[in-house]
């Protein structure tokens, strides 16, 4: 069955992009407006249903996944494992940004004046450390809920978790209520995702029809580049997967192919964390590790987009001739490694972040306008590659905590 679903994907693919070429080509203006909008549509209602789910997806899980801890030292100890484990990768991330960009040269040579439009360029107005630190902690778990604020939700949970761990008797109602929600979403998750074809087919169909297939030839060398740069990131996430949880990585990253899969087909992460979520314990990853680090890593630990922010700003400097002394690309890199936490749940954050850093070193930040029209199709990569790096920091923590033992059984079909 899970073969079968892989195939619908790899399918609504092939059809989206077909489908898209076709109304790009052969449809009047109006006629394809209309055809935009109504493949848009699929695409739009299976990421409100993702988002309708994930909030107390995460509220029950990670209540759950803490409150199972031994004591409240344990929840600080796996905790701080997974936070420097997250610090390290997002530094790796873009560094390698930095080195990818700066070898491959995708902007050079393109001289182009500034970009006069940017009217769908998103606002960086507030957008400062203070305003994230503070916006961390929730004035209400409700409105957090409401405004689906995933960070919030992490840090009230967090708190709620880590108060049942220091209970003697974990107060095994509160216990149960979180395990039978936890258990009640996941089956709402599995029918959710059986929507996951047609809104793949709407988000590629739509992206082609309106852009057309020129756009790829356009901006080949940069998505090309970027993309080498993702590749060569994954084969360092795997190394590192190698040197801390061995030869079972390989079958741990097997159970992330079709979360990833459907992240880059969606271009939301946010896509595949039920699946990664329900997956990661049928081939051995402690269901109490997952429960906690993949929540956080979902807030700190996006290694594609961070990536992608070092390797945008530096195109974009390239593309307009400008350019970066060493010292400047030292303090971009710590500019990002803080600013790049808040880019959590927000659609199209990573350009919030490349806007801010353009601001920062005094540059137009209306330049952002050349890298607008592929950043779909960027965020296609970014979101896989998030997955992944997730999946991996959840096994190295899990071995870490001597949590990496056998699969979980799977449930029988009723």
């Amino acid at each position: 069955m899970k073969n079968k679903f892989a195939l619908f994907i790899i399918a609504a693919m092939v059809l989206g992009v077909a489908t898209g070429w076709a109304s790009n080509q052969y449809l009047d203006a109006a006629q394809l407006e209309q055809a935009i909008s109504i493949y848009s549509l699929l695409t739009k209602v299976f990421l409100l249903l993702i988002k309708m789910i994930i909030a107390p997806l995460v509220l029950f899980t990670l209540v759950a996944g803490i409150g199972h801890m031994e004591d409240a030292a344990a929840v600080g100890r796996i905790g701080g494992k997974a936070l420097g484990w997250f610090i390290a990768a997002s530094i790796v991330s873009l560094l390698l940004g930095i080195v990818m960009v700066e070898w491959l040269q995708p902007g050079a040579g393109m001289n182009l004046q500034t970009a006069a439009d940017a009217i769908n360029a998103p606002n960086t107005s507030n957008f400062t450390l203070e305003s994230f630190i503070t916006h961390m902690i929730p004035s209400s778990i409700i409105d957090a809920m409401a405004k689906n604020e995933i960070l919030q939700i992490v840090v009230f949970s967090v708190f709620v978790g880590t108060a049942i761990a220091m209970l003697d008797d974990k107060s095994p109602d509160i216990m149960r209520l979180a395990e039978q929600g936890a258990s009640i979403m996941l089956k709402v998750t599995e029918l959710v995702m059986k929507f996951a074809p047609f809104a793949i087919f709407g988000s590629l169909a739509a992206t082609v029809a309106k852009q057309g297939l020129p756009i790829l030839v356009t901006y080949a060398k940069f998505i090309g580049g970027f993309y080498s740069a993702l590749g060569v990131l994954w084969i360092v996430l795997l190394l590192a997967g190698l040197i801390f949880v061995g030869g079972r990585i390989f079958k741990i990253l097997a159970a992330s192919r079709e979360p990833a899969l459907l992240a880059f087909s969606t271009a939301s992460s946010e896509a595949a964390y039920p699946k990664l979520l329900e997956g990661l314990p049928k081939v051995g990853v402690s269901r109490k590790i997952v429960s906690f680090v993949l929540p956080l890593g979902y807030s700190f630990n996006l290694d594609g987009s961070m990536i992608y922010c070092t390797f945008a700003t530096l195109f974009i400097a390239q593309a307009h001739g400008v350019d970066f002394t060493t010292g400047q690309l030292v303090m971009m890199l710590f500019l990002l490694l803080v600013t790049s936490k808040g880019i959590a749940g927000v659609p199209r954050a990573s350009l919030v972040v490349i806007m801010a850093t353009l601001s920062y070193f005094g540059l137009p930040d209306a330049w952002i306008a050349i890298v607008l029209g592929v950043d779909h199709l960027l965020d296609m990569g970014r979101s896989a590659t998030n997955v992944v790096g997730n999946t991996v920091a959840s096994a190295v923590v899990a071995k870490w905590e001597g949590q990496l033992g056998d699969p979980e059984p799977e449930t029988p079909k009723t």
